[in-house]
């Protein structure tokens, strides 16, 4: 028996959020006793997730796999757990894994929790504390189903080294017709993904127009951030939908969120209240993010981010 991680790649590279799983994993294996087993499909240098607690990988190599299917991925979940008689599961809150465990809890008829933030307090029973209200409030949650399924919510746990040598076996699971066909794949063309990102610069429509978003790619360069903007910016086509964040958008759990320019609408304000640190830099002192922030700047963005920018280049350089 053990604690199973379903992990995430792009082009080939492991992201974060499934060092992030594998971490959080390890920590639940060793209140029950049980080692961590990682599936990762046409990953490369899955043997880095033992620096994370990972025992062994379940290493899955298919051309035929190389978008992701919610019904070919629960079905290969399914079997490898079945394989390794695991009964819990751990997955990231990405917009893949929220899609992947509802249907994969009715293959195992597991009972899933989402928005975790801590480890178990408890393992009989079940005890996780998730987030609740749109990240106004934490709830303790009790699983009793004999399969539980945890949806990590992204930065809440972090990386926690433990190393271990992963043992990588080849897995090659049935695979069958999912009925689904992915006929195209826009992907977004950040630097930094928005849900690996641990610090998020995002703009809205003070910024008057596409023309000016070099403010906020120049200070996300400088951050090492994800750019992302506000529903009314990619309603407009100034950015594409893919950085749209907000309850209707990607939702965000960074460490740093920095709003320029947005007013703080109820449904952007509850897909980012997981962030840590929350920033805004707005003309209007009466703007509702400001009840939202935890540090607010009243002024001109054109006139403050540019500075921003020179400062932070500026201390960097002195820190180099």
């Amino acid at each position: 028996m053990s604690v199973l991680v379903y992990t995430e790649s792009d082009k080939g590279q492991l992201k974060k959020i499934s060092f992030e799983v594998a971490s959080y994993a390890k920590a639940v294996a060793d209140l029950m006793n049980t080692t961590v087993t990682a599936v990762a499909i046409n990953a490369q240098n899955v043997e880095s997730l033992g620096n994370y607690g990972v025992s062994k990988v379940l290493n899955i190599t298919n051309d035929a796999i190389k978008n992701f299917n919610v019904n070919t991925h629960a079905s290969i979940l399914e079997q490898a757990v079945k394989q390794e008689n695991a009964t819990v599961v751990i997955l990231s809150s990405s917009a893949d894994s929220r899609y992947l465990a509802p249907v994969l809890a009715v293959k195992l008829e597991a009972g899933y929790v989402s928005n975790v933030v801590e480890k178990p307090s408890n393992i009989s029973p079940f005890t996780v504390k998730r987030t609740a209200f749109t990240n106004k409030a934490f709830s303790q949650t009790e699983i009793n189903n004999g399969h539980k399924i945890i949806g990590v919510s992204n930065n809440s746990y972090g990386l926690v080294e433990n190393t271990t040598t992963a043992q990588v076996e080849a897995f090659s699971p049935n695979i069958e017709d999912s009925g689904i066909t992915v006929t195209s794949v826009d992907k977004a063309s950040n630097q930094v993904s928005i849900a690996d990102a641990e610090v998020v610069v995002s703009g809205g429509r003070g910024l008057k127009g596409p023309e000016n978003w070099g403010l906020i790619e120049d200070l996300a360069e400088v951050l090492g951030a994800a750019t992302a903007c506000s529903k009314p910016v990619s309603d407009l086509g100034w950015r594409p939908h893919s950085e749209h964040v907000g309850q209707t958008g990607k939702p965000v759990a960074s460490n740093l969120y920095i709003a320029i320019g947005i007013s703080g609408a109820i449904q952007h304000l509850a897909g980012i209240n997981a962030s840590k640190v929350k920033v805004v830099i707005n003309t209007d002192p009466e703007a509702p993010f400001f009840k939202a922030a935890d540090y607010g700047i009243v002024g001109d963005a054109f006139e403050i981010v540019p500075k921003l920018t020179e400062k932070l280049k500026e201390f960097k350089a002195q820190n180099a």
